[in-house]
């Protein structure tokens, strides 16, 4: 497609957008822009060797399956913004149900000590929380009292049964408990009720315990 505008005429061009200020911000050309091209382009052809018919016909062409493209992307987004909502509402749901983190281990180190939190589903008449290390020994025992169904926070000083100081390490925690009833029940570290839903920035925090954490910590739900 020939275009032959004349130096004077590009500078005028060039003039009239730094006057009125036009300028895109993204830095790229949208379908608008393009149309204004083409029409510019066929307002300073050559009359003598003037656009083939064919041509203009697919530029246009192209411009309509561009937009046509844009308004499918537009329609992609919007509806991926709705699932995501969707999604993040439906989590509601879960409240009041179990979510299982997928770990009942803590960390600690020498000398330090370590809080943590154990979900007792039912009454308990009386129970321990046994902590065992990493080839299932018990290195300390403490005791649950008795209370309602809850979750409970215990502290551990990092002391074996003897008292000394146990070895930095990763250490599991699991409790054995008796209902009011004298039913035996165990449970352990790593598994709350979920006490509510909240949605921060995009990302779905539940409420644990204590702690709100991503949905994604969440290994299980029951």
């Amino acid at each position: 497609m020939a275009i032959n505008a004349t130096n004077s005429t590009s500078s005028n061009i060039t003039q009239a957008t730094n006057t009125t200020g036009v300028t895109n911000p993204n830095g790229q050309l949208k379908k608008n822009d393009f149309l204004k091209l083409l029409l510019v382009q066929l307002q300073y052809q050559d009359p003598t060797a003037p656009t083939d018919t064919e041509k203009i016909l697919t530029q246009t062409s192209q411009l309509a399956t561009l937009e046509s493209s844009n308004n499918t992307q537009k329609s992609l987004d919007k509806l991926a913004a709705s699932l995501g909502n969707a999604q993040q509402f439906s989590t509601i749901a879960a409240i009041g149900k179990t979510a299982d983190l997928g770990s009942d281990s803590i960390t600690i180190d020498k000398g330090k000590s370590s809080t943590f939190e154990v979900y007792f589903p039912q009454d308990v008449q009386n129970g321990s929380v046994v902590i065992t290390d990493s080839n299932g020994a018990t290195v300390k025992t403490l005791d649950v009292g008795t209370n309602p169904a809850g979750v409970y926070q215990f502290t551990w000083n990092g002391n074996d049964t003897a008292g000394n100081a146990v070895s930095a390490g990763i250490y599991h925690v699991n409790a054995t408990y008796s209902n009011p009833n004298g039913k035996k029940l165990t449970t352990r570290l790593g598994a709350y009720p979920i006490e509510s839903v909240k949605f921060d920035k995009g990302n779905t925090l539940v409420k644990v315990g204590s702690n709100y954490v991503p949905l994604d910590n969440i290994k299980e739900v029951y």
